[in-house]
């Protein structure tokens, strides 16, 4: 095999990031938009706590919050134990898993590009909406997320990088199963790890950077033109 040539195992690797990424990005998307609005725009007590809670991730060792995860959604775990019991549902040492440990990983950054989207937006805008009888939820549809798409989309394309690129999280949680939970850091990893396998681990490394270089000119090209057509 070519020292360019990708072996089916990585393929494997490359295909489960792009899935666990994708799932973690729009599993946590409705989450993000609602945690980022009360942020903004909510008076409640808990509100500095809220936000705290968002942001731990950031501030915590990735194996920390792993290890968090894996006491909770763990099947032993008291949120893992009820999804396996009444709904068949096991997260842990599955690739699921990995997509519930990405969505951690990148959730504060999703909320913290929309709250500053959200706080951007001239709040007279929302109450002249609710003042013509709007709901709530329907002044957020037609007035505050036309005018938060471009920190929307930001925010995923920040989500969905951070989750391709999450490791510790998600080996603590769901271990480094190839072909179940190898995903591309992982994969990197482990060919670190083996003598010769220099030449896989560039391999990997190359594609994750122009995934990544995809990713976020993807997101300028989207925000430029949501923008175009949400100005007046």
């Amino acid at each position: 095999m070519s020292a360019w040539t990708l072996s089916s195992e990585e393929w494997t690797a490359i295909e489960l990031s792009l899935r666990v990424a994708l799932v973690a990005t729009l599993a946590s998307l409705p989450f993000g938009l609602l945690t980022a609005y009360l942020l903004a725009r909510g008076r409640f007590w808990g509100k500095s706590l809220l936000n705290g809670l968002v942001h731990l991730p950031l501030i915590l060792p990735p194996v920390v919050t792993g290890y968090i995860l894996l006491i909770l959604f763990g099947r032993r775990g008291p949120i893992g134990a009820f999804l396996d019991q009444t709904l068949g549902i096991i997260l842990s040492f599955r690739w699921t898993g990995a997509a519930l440990a990405c969505a951690v990983m990148g959730f504060p950054l999703m909320v913290r590009s929309i709250r500053l989207s959200i706080e951007a937006v001239d709040a007279k805008l929302e109450e002249a909406a609710g003042t013509l009888g709007a709901s709530p939820a329907l002044v957020f549809l037609t007035v505050t997320l036309p005018l938060i798409l471009p920190g929307v989309i930001a925010g995923m394309i920040l989500a969905l990088a951070k989750a391709m690129g999450e490791f510790g999280a998600t080996i603590t949680f769901v271990s480094n199963i190839p072909g179940e939970t190898q995903t591309l850091s992982a994969a990197i990893y482990t060919f670190t790890q083996v003598p010769g396998g220099d030449a896989g681990a560039l391999r990997l490394t190359l594609i994750a950077i122009a995934l990544s270089m995809a990713a976020l000119l993807a997101s300028e090209w989207l925000a430029r033109l949501v923008a175009k057509r949400v100005q007046p």
